[in-house]
């Protein structure tokens, strides 16, 4: 069952919540907004707002879960924050090695640091690891990440804030690109996404164009539903080959 609107997975996970500011696209961050949201509802787990939380009680979730997701692991965090020991993120990888039906996806914008954890530890077969790339100085993220030995090789460029020029995509399976949303939301240009439509189409790599966001294809700023998701006309939504895809 589907329990997220992110498109391109089912189900969250946050054994962490909260984080900081670390490069351009957090600038107008939608878990920021979220967590403080779900704080003045009176949600106890976001007690400390976005104050970064490290929840014991939520590790074992997975387990519950008897029938196979794509799992979003820390929407509301950074499971590669500087301030999350290594030895929790190795308690993550415990649930995820003990729930093999499921298919988890984690991204982050600190590369340098899940580098450094995946220096000494294997990447679990069920694990689908990504950066985001939101802008040309957020590329080098794209190097570390495909030095990681991993089942799938993910970018999130989302939100998009400039061209990113040219890519090597090698060792790349899956590219996501969106627009932002909100009210202080930055635009996105057409021919910013179909230069990486482009370049995923010839170099092999998964394409999925997840949504406009506040600002539309014609340079209009409306509801981000109204912009919808339509690239010159299409829904184009593809996954990463992987044989144990979860539909």
């Amino acid at each position: 069952m589907k329990t997220t609107k992110i498109e391109w997975t089912d189900k969250t996970w946050n054994p962490i919540t909260g984080c900081t500011k670390f490069s351009a696209g957090c600038a107008h961050c939608y878990a920021e907004v979220m967590s403080r949201r779900l704080h003045a509802m009176g949600v106890k787990k976001y007690a400390n707002e976005f104050k970064l939380t490290l929840h014991e009680d939520c590790l074992d979730e997975p387990l519950a879960w008897k029938k196979a997701h794509n799992i979003f692991v820390c929407s509301m965090s950074d499971i590669f924050h500087e301030d999350v020991p290594f030895e929790f993120v190795d308690r993550i990888m415990q649930t995820i090695l003990r729930t093999p039906q499921h298919r988890y996806q984690i991204l982050t914008k600190r590369a340098t640091r899940m580098e450094e954890y995946f220096s000494t530890r294997q990447v679990p077969a069920n694990v689908w690891i990504g950066v985001t790339v939101e802008a040309e100085s957020s590329k080098s993220r794209i190097d570390r990440l495909r030095k990681i030995p991993a089942t799938v090789h993910f970018l999130s460029c989302e939100p998009l804030l400039e061209s990113l020029g040219k890519l090597n995509l090698d060792g790349i399976e899956w590219v996501i690109v969106g627009g932002e949303s909100g009210p202080k939301a930055r635009p996105m240009r057409e021919e910013w996404v179909w230069n990486i439509k482009t370049q995923c189409e010839n170099q092999n790599s998964a394409f999925f164009f997840k949504q406009w966001g506040t600002w539309g294809a014609d340079g209009i700023k409306r509801n981000k539903h109204i912009n919808g998701k339509l690239l010159k006309g299409e829904i184009i939504q593809e996954m990463p080959r992987d044989e144990k895809i979860i539909k």
